[in-house]
């Protein structure tokens, strides 16, 4: 573990972050069971503050910096909650987002009063206009999404939730399937995971398409993407993993399952055939997981991390009415 997650922080991060936030929502139910052939719980953050885990990650770091003006770029989610964590805590906001970024998470970002920088990310990389726009404001916080301490030991508070609810003496859990984008929310559950539930295997869900840390885990290094992937799970369009998360995950993860595009979508229509749940492609991956490789939890107790529910209308029609599940 890092030297700053110490389990003495962690733990007081679990003590002092929660009244900021609301608990996850799990649910199980007969027709997910049988769809999937497993014992499924789903830990959805579709109700969390700003409609993702994000806003875990992004209060717990801005709740403790003295600066009044914030610098970060997102797809949408963490620029969500942390122009809403600004909100609350006074400070002004400036999201760097791609031009072809969520409308809905747009316009989420600017109803909580933050201003959008957009890069075409075809002609110009997003940490180049970032530190564009941080040369303009030098007085101003980076907020880094997924590659800080802080936001893991945020994100640690929703595998609290899991280990705590899921992982009993009398119900074992076997694994918990999480989406891999920058890695900050699955470096945050495998934290919570070795504090309390050390032999509960966690698996990660990355998109075919943006597989960088497949590729990662494969070849033993940090494995950076050539451009932004255009797969339909808008929150995974990352070049590659943090550093911090690439030494949690590296050290935390045996395997992560590469989801091809069909699957993505035949998650997302699951989770709404079967739990009644709208969610955003991101947060299908883990369903979409385990309908691309269902030999490997066939049987088996599995807790399914959906990160987030916001999506496009259009978008979210369209998966809906599209081949598949």
């Amino acid at each position: 573990m890092l030297e700053e997650l110490t389990s003495e922080y962690i733990r007081e991060v679990w003590q002092i972050l929660p009244p900021h936030l609301k608990p996850t929502t799990f649910q199980s139910t007969f027709l997910l069971n049988k769809a999937l052939d497993a014992d499924v719980t789903v830990a959805s953050e579709t109700l969390q503050v700003t409609g993702s885990f994000k806003f875990r990650a992004a209060y717990n770091l801005l709740s403790t910096v003295p600066q009044d003006e914030v610098i970060t770029w997102s797809s949408g989610n963490f620029g969500q909650a942390a122009a809403y964590a600004c909100m609350l805590l006074n400070k002004s906001c400036t999201v760097v987002m791609p031009t072809t970024s969520s409308k809905a998470k747009q316009a989420a970002i600017q109803a909580y009063g933050a201003q959008i920088e957009f890069v075409d990310t075809s002609v110009k990389s997003r940490s180049e206009r970032v530190e564009e726009v941080k040369a303009e404001r030098p007085n101003a916080f980076y907020a880094p999404p997924y590659d800080h301490y802080r936001v893991v030991a945020g994100n640690s508070t929703l595998g609290k939730e899991i280990f705590e609810k899921l992982h009993t003496e009398d119900r074992r859990l076997d694994c918990v399937i999480c989406p891999i984008g920058g890695g900050g929310l699955i470096s945050g559950i495998i934290v919570a995971r070795d504090l309390l539930a050390p032999d509960v295997e966690i698996v990660g869900a990355e998109p075919l398409l943006g597989n960088d840390a497949a590729q990662s885990l494969r070849e033993g290094r940090l494995v950076s993407l050539p451009a932004e992937p255009q797969t339909i799970a808008d929150g995974t369009r990352t070049l590659s993993l943090g550093n911090i998360n690439w030494e949690i995950i590296s050290k935390g993860v045996r395997r992560i399952i590469e989801v091809p595009e069909e699957d993505i979508s035949g998650g997302l229509r699951t989770l709404y055939a079967c739990a009644n749940l709208k969610v955003e492609p991101t947060g299908a991956l883990s369903v979409g997981a385990m309908l691309y490789q269902p030999d490997t939890f066939r049987g088996k107790r599995v807790c399914c991390v959906v990160s987030g529910g916001n999506v496009d209308p259009e978008v979210y029609a369209g998966m809906l009415q599209g081949t598949g599940f």
